[in-house]
C-alpha cells in the first residue's frame, strides 16, 4: 500500500501538470474535455494527499507533488512548443536557368493570423525569439499567453485578417485590370498563415513568372519582414532565370498617411474638428527587442507622427491627438483618452494604426484598451480600425508595387 500510494501521487502530480498545458492550449473544441480532466486529477491528488500521508510523510508528499506537477508541466510545454510548421510548401518544378514568359508576378506578403484558434504561428515566434536569444515570454508562462490568445479569439468568434487581405488583394489586382494589364499575376502570402510566402513564390514560379515584386504590407521593417524576407530568399530565384524586387513596408508612404485624415473626416459626422480626441495606437515591442530591431519602434512612431500632422493642418487640435501604444511601451490607450476628456473632447475616434487588417488585435486587444478609460458613457469612442481594403491604402500599395516594377526592368 505505501509503494502504492507513492506511485499514485507520482502519477497523479505529472499527470495534473500535462492535463493543465494541454488545456490551455488545446483546440476550444476539446477545452471542455480537458478542463473536466485537469479537475479530476486535481481532486484525485488533494483526495490522496489528505487521506494518504500524515504526520512527517505530509510536507514531503505535498512538495514531492509540486516538483512533480511542473516537471510534468514542463515537459508538456516543451511538447507543444516543439510542434513543427505543418504548412505545405511546393515542390518547385521548374528547372535552373529555364526562362519565364515574361510576366511579372505579384507576391502580395503580409503577417497572417488564422481565421479560428490556431497556436502554430506563436510557436515559431517562440522559437525565433529563443534562437536569436532575444528576452520574451518565460518559458514556463508560455501556455498561458497561449490561454490567454485563446480566450481572445473566443471573444471575438473569428479574426477577419485573412479574408480582409484576400478582398485587399482582389482589390488590388482590379486596380491594375482597370488600367489594362492583363498579364500580372497576383499570389497571396502569409507569415502566420497559408500559403507562405517561400510557397507563393514557388508557385509563381512554376507558372512562367520572369520578374517577382513582394509587395510587403506591413508598416516596418521588423523581424516579420526579416523572417519572410529569409523565406523568400531562400528560393533563389534568380537561378531560375528571374528578378526578384521588395517593396519594403509601408511607413513612408505618403498616401497611406492621408487615409487616416479622410477616413477621419467621413465619420465625425458635424462635430467640431477642435472637440474630437484623436488616438493612433500602435503595436509596440520590448524595449529589449529595440536593440535588435530598433526600426520597429522608430519607423511606427515617425510613421503616426507623420499622420498627426496631417490631422493639425487640417484644423484637429494638437492637444487632443496622441500616440499610445498597445503593448510593452507607454502610454496606455485609456490614460490619453481620460486627458482628452480633461480637456472637454466632444467624441473620440482612435485607430489600429499599424494594423494592416481585421486581426485579434484591432478587433479585441485595442479596443478593450481604449475602453478602460473612465469616460461618461455619452462621449462617442468611434473605432476606426485597421487599415483594411480602403481605396487609398489599395493605390498605396499599388504605389509601391509599381515604384518596384519600375526598378526592376532598369
Amino acid at each position: 500500500m505505501k509503494i502504492l500510494k507513492w506511485f499514485s501521487l507520482v502519477v497523479l502530480s505529472i499527470l495534473l501538470g500535462i492535463l493543465l498545458v494541454q488545456y490551455m492550449t488545446i483546440h476550444p473544441l476539446q477545452m471542455s474535455l480537458f478542463l473536466v480532466l485537469t479537475l479530476i486529477a486535481l481532486f484525485a491528488l488533494i483526495i490522496l494527499i489528505a487521506k494518504g500521508f500524515q504526520g512527517k510523510q505530509l510536507p514531503i508528499a505535498i512538495i514531492l507533488s509540486v516538483v512533480l506537477f511542473i516537471s510534468g508541466y514542463a515537459v508538456m510545454t516543451q511538447i507543444f512548443l516543439s510542434r513543427e510548421d505543418p504548412r505545405f510548401v511546393p515542390e518547385l518544378t521548374r528547372a535552373p536557368g529555364e526562362p519565364g514568359d515574361g510576366h511579372t508576378a505579384v507576391i502580395y506578403f503580409t503577417h497572417g493570423e488564422p481565421s479560428t484558434y490556431n497556436p502554430i504561428s506563436w510557436i515559431n515566434q517562440f522559437k525565433e525569439f529563443d534562437e536569436q536569444e532575444i528576452d520574451f515570454i518565460p518559458f514556463l508562462v508560455r501556455p498561458y499567453f497561449v490561454y490567454q490568445l485563446r480566450n481572445a479569439y473566443l471573444k471575438v468568434g473569428q479574426s477577419h485578417h485573412r479574408e480582409m487581405h484576400l478582398q485587399m488583394l482582389q482589390s488590388l489586382e482590379a486596380a491594375y485590370r482597370q488600367e489594362g494589364d492583363e498579364t500580372t499575376k497576383f499570389y497571396i502570402s502569409f507569415l502566420d498563415d497559408e500559403p507562405r510566402p517561400d510557397a507563393a513564390v514557388i508557385q509563381a514560379l512554376n507558372e512562367g513568372a520572369s520578374d517577382i515584386v513582394v509587395s510587403e504590407v506591413f508598416l516596418t521593417i521588423s523581424n516579420h519582414t526579416a523572417e519572410g524576407e529569409h523565406q523568400i530568399e531562400s528560393v533563389n530565384v534568380e537561378d531560375y532565370g528571374a528578378s526578384l524586387t521588395l517593396t519594403g513596408p509601408m511607413w513612408d508612404s505618403e498616401g497611406l498617411r492621408s487615409m487616416f485624415v479622410k477616413r477621419a473626416n467621413a465619420n465625425i459626422e458635424d462635430t467640431d474638428k477642435s472637440k474630437i480626441g484623436v488616438l493612433l495606437v500602435g503595436h509596440g515591442q520590448p524595449d529589449e527587442w529595440d536593440v535588435e530591431w530598433a526600426t520597429e519602434t522608430e519607423q511606427e512612431t515617425a510613421f503616426r507622427e507623420e499622420v498627426l500632422k496631417l490631422f493639425a493642418d487640417d484644423g484637429y487640435d494638437a492637444e487632443n491627438m496622441s500616440l499610445a501604444w498597445m503593448s510593452f511601451k507607454e502610454p496606455k490607450p485609456a490614460e490619453k483618452a481620460e486627458e482628452f476628456y480633461e480637456n472637454g473632447i466632444e467624441k473620440l475616434i482612435f485607430y489600429s494604426a499599424a494594423i494592416s487588417a481585421d486581426s485579434i488585435h484591432s478587433q479585441y486587444d485595442i479596443p478593450e484598451l481604449v475602453h478602460e478609460a473612465e469616460i461618461p458613457e455619452d462621449i462617442p469612442i468611434i473605432n476606426l480600425g485597421a487599415w483594411n481594403d480602403d481605396p487609398i491604402v489599395i493605390e498605396a500599395i499599388k504605389e509601391k508595387i509599381d515604384e518596384a516594377m519600375i526598378a526592376s526592368s532598369d
